[in-house]
């Protein structure tokens, strides 16, 4: 069976940035940077807030797993914050990618392991529009034996350390993604995979891009009707269904392109478009260049790594 949530994740390439043991000791608040990259956190004792701009702050507690595929516009602080709009000083390293966030000498609070990773593709853009905005999760210790994994390969020197910790970390993402009982997952691939009628349209999709979809035949997967699916999709994945479609069969593209797998003609037939006219234009629209363009320059791109 067709898994859509692997295919992404894989199509992702993740790779590890770092990752790091955060002590707490409040008050404390912290401001992180746009980085736009991949961030977890598993919390292991005591709890803090996290609030990303716009939306009202949400309590971490002990078991507490968070995966943000894209990070930017996050502030976290203890659950007794410092006075508004007061910052704490820069994370005080305490060695042995250890640190501390407020004063190392009030009781620590919270203990956290946390870190960034990087996908590798270069249409990381475009597949993580496919994921949620944030994912938390509530008292799964797997997740927290994953990053702890992570964490511990991440420093040391051990043959094929790259190999093992890109898989561990393709583990980590599913398996954050897909535990969606006790998931607060916002808009996107995951809650579209949790509801069983939605997720009988997108394996559809994903397991024969060639088709020549219609929101009718997608809601007839679905077993629903048309104006249900449609409002029931774009209310669970955030885009309309055949939006979703095209961001899917551009990702696909994109790999074969990238890895010279055929010429246009041939790629425009494997992700379902009766004509290499019709592609390209389709193609130039959705990622700002010719497809053959953009062969070209991923061709480059792979000589000069």
């Amino acid at each position: 069976m067709t898994d859509p949530l692997a295919e992404v994740v894989m199509l992702l390439q993740p790779a590890a940035r770092f990752s790091k043991l955060i002590l707490g000791a409040g008050p404390w608040r912290i401001r992180s940077p746009d980085v736009c990259e991949p961030f977890y956190c598993a919390v292991l004792e005591g709890g803090c807030h996290l609030a990303i701009d716009g939306d009202e702050p949400m309590e971490l507690v002990s078991g507490d797993f968070v995966l943000m595929p894209a990070f930017h516009g996050v502030t976290m602080s203890s659950l007794v914050p410092p006075p508004s709009g007061e910052q704490s000083a820069a994370p005080i390293a305490l060695g042995n990618n250890e640190f501390c966030l407020g004063h190392p000498g009030n009781p620590v609070d919270v203990r956290m392991l946390a870190g960034h990773c990087s996908f590798a593709s270069p249409d990381a853009s475009l597949l993580v529009s496919l994921l949620p905005r944030l994912v938390r999760v509530r008292g799964e210790q797997r997740l927290a034996t994953l990053v702890q994994l992570v964490r511990d390969e991440s420093r040391e020197q051990r043959p094929a350390r790259e190999v093992v910790l890109s898989r561990l970390l393709e583990v980590l993402l599913i398996e954050a993604l897909r535990s969606n009982v006790e998931t607060d997952a916002s808009p996107g691939l995951v809650r579209g995979l949790t509801d069983a009628r939605l997720a009988a349209a997108i394996r559809g999709m994903h397991a024969h891009p060639t088709r020549a979809w219609t929101v009718a035949d997608l809601a007839k997967e679905a077993a629903l009707s048309r104006s249900t699916f449609f409002e029931r999709f774009n209310r669970a994945v955030g885009v309309a269904p055949m939006e979703y479609l095209l961001t899917w069969r551009m990702a696909l593209a994109k790999n074969l392109l990238r890895r010279n797998e055929g010429r246009v003609a041939e790629v425009a037939q494997r992700v379902g478009y009766s004509s290499a006219s019709t592609f390209s234009v389709a193609f130039t629209r959705h990622v700002g260049q010719p497809p053959s363009q953009y062969a070209r320059e991923a061709q480059m791109v792979a000589e000069d790594v």
